[in-house]
C-alpha cells in the first residue's frame, strides 16, 4: 500500500456503473516532490511545479482521474478541500495548494457523458486514509483496460494496483492505474512492431512514494527509474498513444543512495502493475 509510508493517505471516488473514478493522494507537510511524463499523449495539471529548478519542492495532493481531459475538473475539488484545511504554499495573499494531477482515457467504457468533477476530487479527499487502500477495479482504476492492441474485442480489465518493496529500514511503494494499450509482458507474445495504435486513447499513470530522505532532483531521477518498472510489465509501452506519467513524493528521513531508491521504485511499480491487472 502508498499508505506504508508514513504520512500519505489515499482515497477514492468511484463511478461503478459509468465506470469511471478518481484517485487522490494527500502529502505531508514536508514532503518533496517530482515527476516525469513519457509516451506521445499525456494530459496533466501542475506537473511544471515538479520540474527540477522550478517551483517549491513542495506538493499537497496528487490527483489520477479517469474521464480523458474532463477529469482534471476533479484537480478543482482537491484544491477547495486543501484551502478549507488551511494547506498550500503560504503566499501574502493566502496559501495556494500545490495539485498534480494526471488522467487516463476510459470513455469507452460504461457513460462516457460522466466524468470525474470538482466534487469528485472533493470527495475522494474526505474517505482518504492512512489505513488498507483498495485495489483494483476503483478510483481512477475503474475503467481501466489494457490489451488494446489486440483490438476492442479483446481487451482485459486493468485496474489501479499497490506494491511496495523493503530494504532494511527503506520503504518504496507504488500506486498505479493501468490503462495501456500494451498488455502484460510475459516474454512469449510480442505484438506485432508495425501495428499503429487508437490515438491518445491509453495511459498508465501512477504515484510512488518513500521513506527515504530524497532532494527535488533525486525524486526526479527516481521517476525516471520508475519508468522501467512499467517497461518491464507492459509491451508496447510509451507509445504515441500512452500519456504515461509518474509522481515520486520523498515523505521521510531514512538515508539512501538514490540510485537504490530508483531500483526499489521500479519493482515497486512492476510488481503494482501486475497486480491491476491480475
Amino acid at each position: 500500500m502508498l499508505t506504508d509510508v508514513a504520512g500519505l493517505a489515499v482515497g477514492h471516488w468511484t463511478e461503478a456503473v459509468a465506470q469511471t473514478g478518481c484517485t487522490v493522494v494527500l502529502v505531508p507537510e514536508g514532503a518533496v516532490a517530482a515527476g516525469e511524463v513519457r509516451g506521445g499523449a499525456a494530459s496533466t495539471r501542475g506537473f511544471s511545479a515538479l520540474v527540477p529548478g522550478r517551483g517549491s519542492g513542495r506538493l499537497d495532493a496528487v490527483v489520477m482521474a479517469g474521464g480523458s481531459a474532463f477529469g482534471l475538473a476533479a484537480c478543482d475539488g482537491v484544491v477547495d478541500w486543501l484551502e478549507e484545511q488551511g494547506r498550500g504554499y503560504p503566499t501574502s495573499g493566502g496559501r495556494i495548494p500545490i495539485v498534480a494531477g494526471m488522467i487516463l482515457y476510459d470513455l469507452k467504457v460504461g457513460d462516457p457523458t460522466v466524468r470525474p468533477t470538482a466534487a469528485s476530487g472533493r470527495a475522494a479527499c474526505a474517505s482518504a486514509t492512512a489505513g488498507p487502500v483498495l485495489t483494483g477495479r476503483v478510483g481512477a482504476g475503474t475503467g481501466c483496460s489494457i490489451d488494446k492492441w489486440r483490438g476492442e474485442e479483446h481487451r482485459r480489465p486493468g485496474g489501479i494496483g499497490a506494491a511496495t518493496v523493503r530494504h532494511g529500514d527503506l520503504v518504496v511503494s507504488a500506486l498505479i492505474a493501468c490503462n495501456a494499450w500494451g498488455g502484460l509482458r510475459d516474454g512469449s507474445d510480442h505484438p506485432p512492431i508495425d501495428l499503429v495504435p487508437s490515438p491518445v486513447e491509453h495511459t498508465t499513470i501512477g504515484v510512488v512514494a518513500t521513506n527515504a530522505a530524497l532532494d527535488k532532483v533525486g525524486c526526479f531521477v527516481v521517476a525516471q527509474q520508475s519508468h522501467d518498472g512499467l517497461a518491464r510489465a507492459l509491451d508496447p509501452v510509451h507509445t504515441t498513444a500512452d500519456g504515461d506519467a509518474l509522481v515520486v513524493i520523498a515523505a521521510g528521513a531514512v538515508p539512501a543512495l538514490v540510485t537504490t531508491v530508483g531500483t526499489l521504485a521500479a519493482r515497486a511499480v512492476e510488481t503494482a502493475i501486475r497486480a491491476a491487472c491480475a
